[in-house]
């Protein structure tokens, strides 16, 4: 982002050859396409299309998206990967990573089996893989393969298996990035293996959340030795942080995230009825949500969030997951929303850019390739027409509100162009052709978006 004002030197500007198209961008700012570190392709249970998601995707500067899992499948994440990658759809270019024993016929049990599941999924495609936990010898053999095979890994370290193996212990096994929380508070305690609650837990399908964490006792605090020590070493592996902070955000304010603005215009009712409390859609553990269940999350987010920044100030990695589709999490508002709450971590706005290119591009190991713009680079951009780094609020579909010196009360902002390879995308007529799908689908239903349980 250049200073407003500055001079150019024309001598210096490439000439535009027959056939170019020149857009004026005098008084904008530029900044790399942003990569998002978790990005499901929408998914069988929320009853989203693609084209949905990933126009949203594209209308909030998304272009490249890593999917922890392919929930799916992974056919049609790699079938969606090729079109995009030949510009034949509107989509980020996009990092299909594979959930581990996905599809298998019988379960894996033995170190060779695991080996054999990571081979076949290299040769399927597959850029990656990720794990909810597994028993220490499958997963040091299926992460030790998936070295050899070139291929990144992942882990929600789900709590019925942290016990056994928590961030500290998969990222010595090699582990290249963690997502979420899990698995972190397991690794400071000193006096204990795992959490405990103050109230009941929850499982739901694949995720499993306690209503009200435990930040005392067994866990160190900021400064501590074991604080120190688990930090130290992972920086020293090179760890990546993709802490999700958004995809939790229910939990402490459960009021913003299911009356969200953007509700109304771009949530699809399937998503809709999705998000809505239930004892078996994926992730939606908030049965009766109290105050104090939102207190305490509150004071989980602290410790984390001076974690996370730490961790950044010392030189690691964070970058930026969404965790989209579920729990009031909504497809490319999220990313901009995940952006504020490292902000809110302690992240100068600046690092927050930076964690939402090039860390990101680093974290899949495409940094020679996107993340930053630099001459040899793809051309991957966005392009706004207010400062993010004054307001990061500029970035939503939905812009930020603003009063002039007339006293008028205005909407600024919202992406402008998303740059993909060059191909320039104008991200309003994407939001547009978002809210078509959204009346259409309503008008169909008779539909209307309802506060939970009115």
């Amino acid at each position: 982002m250049g200073a407003p004002g500055a001079p150019i030197d024309a001598t210096k500007r490439p000439k535009a050859e027959a056939g170019d198209h020149e857009i004026d961008l005098a008084g904008h700012y530029v900044l790399p396409g942003f990569v998002d570190l978790h990005g499901h392709l929408g998914g069988h249970e929320q009853g989203t299309p693609a084209e949905y998601v990933l126009k949203l995707w594209m209308a909030h500067g998304i272009t490249t998206s890593a999917d922890p899992g392919s929930g799916n499948g992974l056919e049609f994440m790699i079938d969606h990967k090729k079109k995009s990658e030949a510009n034949q759809i509107t989509a980020p270019r996009l990092k299909p990573y594979v959930t581990f024993g996905q599809g298998v016929k019988e379960p894996i049990i033995r170190p060779e089996q695991a080996r054999a599941f990571v081979q076949d999924a290299a040769r399927r495609g597959a850029d990656g893989l990720k794990f909810f936990g597994l028993r220490p010898d499958l997963m040091a053999a299926a992460i030790d393969e998936a070295k050899k095979q070139g291929l990144r890994t992942t882990c929600h370290h789900a709590q019925l298996a942290v016990a056994r193996l928590n961030v500290l212990d998969t990222a010595r096994m090699g582990l290249t990035s963690m997502q979420h929380w899990y698995g972190l508070p397991e690794a400071l305690f000193t006096d204990r293996r795992c959490r405990t609650t103050r109230a009941t837990t929850t499982t739901t399908t694949s995720r499993t959340a306690s209503r009200r964490p435990d930040v005392s006792g067994g866990r160190r605090r900021p400064g501590s030795p074991r604080w120190n020590a688990v930090m130290e070493e992972l920086l020293k592996l090179a760890f990546t942080l993709s802490p999700t902070f958004h995809a939790y955000e229910t939990t402490r304010d459960f009021m913003r995230m299911s009356r969200a603005e953007w509700h109304e215009e771009y949530t699809i009712p399937s998503l809709w009825r999705f998000y809505l409390p239930s004892r078996t859609n994926h992730s939606s553990y908030f049965h009766y949500w109290t105050t104090e269940d939102e207190v305490a999350w509150r004071d989980n987010y602290r410790l984390w969030m001076t974690f996370v920044n730490e961790y950044k100030n010392r030189g690691g990695r964070v970058g930026v997951g969404t965790d989209s589709g579920y729990t009031f999490n909504l497809y490319g508002f999220s990313f901009v929303r995940e952006m504020e709450l490292l902000r809110e971590a302690g992240f100068h706005p600046l690092e927050v850019i930076r964690a939402a290119t090039l860390r990101g591009a680093e974290a899949l190991g495409v940094a020679d390739r996107v993340g930053s713009l630099e001459p040899g680079k793809l051309a991957d951009m966005v392009v706004v027409d207010e400062n993010p780094v004054l307001n990061l609020k500029v970035l939503y579909g939905t812009g930020a509100v603003k009063l002039t010196e007339k006293n008028e009360v205005v909407r600024v902002g919202g992406v402008r162009f998303t740059i993909k390879d060059g191909i320039v995308y104008d991200a309003k007529k994407l939001l547009a052709d978002v809210r078509r799908m959204v009346r259409e689908a309503k008008d169909k239903e008779g539909f209307e978006i309802r506060s939970p349980g009115r």
